[in-house]
């Protein structure tokens, strides 16, 4: 049985990471004798982290008090696929006459290879992968960042087995730094995948070569740096797009920073007012990862610098709303620095 049961006394990080790790979307609130309490999903989660809540708060007012649940007795597999869609549930609790939880239904294994299907035919995924990378000096000094090696094989390797995964296989490399290179990698070793380059001319930010894609894309795409790994579910992502109209979405990690030290607040005089011990503060970090509305690339100007916070500058300012999706640390990793880059080695190995 996958470990998707979880006490109420849980914290809104060790639930995000339970999830993660379970590879599921859901956890199952139970007490300590298994009696069943309610379901967590990961979008309780995030409506939660989006509404404010801090990482240490409790799950407590979070998790539905009142699941779907099934007695055990009375199971009729031929009723389960209609359930599962009209009730939109990944997974069903099965419990008997005490309320305790005795096994689980799980929403892949009535509907066989579910994740392997898109959501549309036509969805591309852009890697943007034209940068310098200074910070992985000297790799980058003989290679382009995405062909820095993890584990026998460039990054964008993994990058976009990520995506294949979920049968998204139609891929634009934006290039400029050392771009024979990539094209003479993608050259010698082909993937079962669509694949074209766009090249700009000389480097000119982190979102002028956007451009390039304008008249070539006519649904929301996924946009990627080179340097990230992301372990999600990206239908989710894309249906999160999607289902709040958002024209630009931004996956961002959530991170809990703690001070090691006694932090002092002083009065407008100078004495101290108030000494925290070891305080906490909680963030959302951008992960390098989106997903963005076709449309948008109109508001790009041509051959300028350009970065991604120019544009979204831009879209505050037209009042076009921009979507935040969370997810745990433990979901991905940067390559883009040594520091970071060991950790990868690490996490490859997890996965």
């Amino acid at each position: 049985m996958k470990n998707i049961f979880a006490l109420q006394k849980i914290n809104i990080k060790s639930a995000l990471r339970q999830i993660s790790i379970s590879g599921q979307k859901c956890l199952i609130i139970i007490d300590k004798k298994k009696k069943i309490l309610g379901t967590l999903s990961d979008g309780d989660l995030r409506r939660a982290i989006l509404k404010g809540k801090k990482l240490n708060s409790s799950i407590k007012n979070i998790y539905k008090k009142e699941p779907f649940t099934l007695v055990e007795s009375s199971i009729n597999s031929e009723n389960l696929k209609k359930i599962f869609l009209n009730k939109k549930l990944d997974l069903i609790p099965v419990i008997n006459n005490k309320k305790e939880v005795v096994k689980v239904l799980y929403l892949e294994d009535v509907f066989k290879n579910l994740n392997s299907k898109v959501i549309k035919n036509n969805i591309y995924t852009v890697i943007m992968a034209g940068g310098i990378g200074s910070r992985l000096e000297p790799f980058t000094n003989v290679l382009p960042k995405a062909l820095v090696p993890v584990q026998n094989k460039p990054v964008i390797n993994h990058i976009i087995s990520k995506f294949c995964a979920y049968n998204y296989n139609k891929f634009y490399i934006i290039l400029n730094y050392k771009a024979k290179i990539l094209r003479a990698y993608f050259d010698e070793n082909k993937e079962n995948i669509f694949l074209r380059f766009l090249e700009e001319k000389s480097p000119l930010g982190t979102a002028s070569s956007l451009s390039l894609l304008k008249n070539k894309i006519k649904e929301p795409f996924f946009l990627s740096n080179c340097d990230i790994i992301v372990n999600i579910n990206y239908n989710d992502l894309y249906k999160f797009h999607e289902e709040k109209k958002y024209k630009f979405t931004i996956v961002v990690s959530t991170k809990q920073i703690t001070i090691p030290y006694g932090s002092c607040k002083l009065n407008s005089d100078g004495s101290l007012r108030k000494i925290f011990e070891k305080p906490e503060y909680n963030f959302l970090a951008n992960v390098g990862l989106y997903v963005m509305s076709p449309e948008i690339i109109n508001y790009i100007p041509l051959n300028q610098r350009f970065d991604i916070t120019d544009l979204l500058e831009i879209l505050k300012k037209k009042k076009i709303k921009v979507g935040v999706f969370p997810i745990d640390e433990g979901s991905w990793v940067d390559v883009g620095q040594w520091e970071e880059y060991r950790k990868t080695l690490n996490y490859i190995d997890r996965k």
